[in-house]
């Protein structure tokens, strides 16, 4: 993959959403990674009429290199740990580091539970689609955590659902999900946000607007097809 593939994000995600509307999906529901996935998954939930709520992750960043993950942390009873064993070991992160930085993505996850979703009434994975979506994959981290959580939850069907990816992440997070799409895969030398024209960094204001006009649980739906 060269050069840009999206305009922004919710370009991505309209282009997703098509994708994904064909399938004929039973009970479909759409899990956000935020912040970035939330304007991508939002599009996705509305093509496919299909509720959305979040499954809130945090990269676990290695020593001196937070953009680099060791691992990811997520949210639930008890919480997911995912752990890249060798980027551990090659940077240093001992098992100190890492209960040190999984402490401090709880505190997080836990500040965006109440900000983003308060009173939002929540969607039960068990027994529907439950279609993961998030902006993009390099390493796939973060998407591993979330579709370990999610699994346990008991979904009829686990997809992971992106616009772009690393060849590399998208083949590892086949063994994890039922169906992954990705809609451009393969090498990505200058990140995810090298395949967007617009690429910013969502602050919580933009994620609120978001959530209040997706669409919610408690509503009908019958699935896409």
């Amino acid at each position: 993959m060269s050069g840009t593939a999206f305009a922004d994000r919710a370009v991505a995600g309209r282009a997703l959403g098509a994708a994904l509307l064909g399938r004929g999906y039973p009970a479909p529901a759409v899990f956000a990674l935020p912040r970035g996935g939330v304007p991508v998954a939002v599009e996705v939930a509305r093509a496919l009429d299909a509720p959305l709520d979040l499954v809130i992750v945090r990269k676990l960043g290695a020593p001196g290199q937070a953009e680099l993950a060791v691992g990811a942390v997520v949210d639930g009873a008890p919480p997911e740990t995912v752990l890249n064993e060798e980027i551990a070991r090659l940077t240093g992160a001992d098992a100190a580091y890492v209960a040190a930085a999984r402490d401090r993505a709880m505190a997080e996850i836990a500040r965006r539970r109440e900000r983003y979703l308060g009173g939002r009434a929540r969607v039960a994975p068990a027994g529907r689609t439950a279609i993961v979506v998030d902006d993009g994959l390099a390493t796939g981290a973060t998407a591993r955590a979330a579709l370990h959580a999610l699994r346990r939850a008991g979904p009829a069907r686990l997809v992971l659902a992106v616009p772009v990816g690393a060849s590399e992440a998208v083949a590892a997070l086949r063994a994890e999900a039922d169906e992954v799409i990705c809609l451009r895969e393969g090498d990505i030398p200058h990140g995810v946000g090298g395949c967007y024209g617009d690429f910013h960094q969502l602050d919580d204001a933009e994620v609120l607007a978001l959530l209040r006009d997706a669409p919610a649980a408690g509503k009908p739906n019958s699935g896409a097809g």
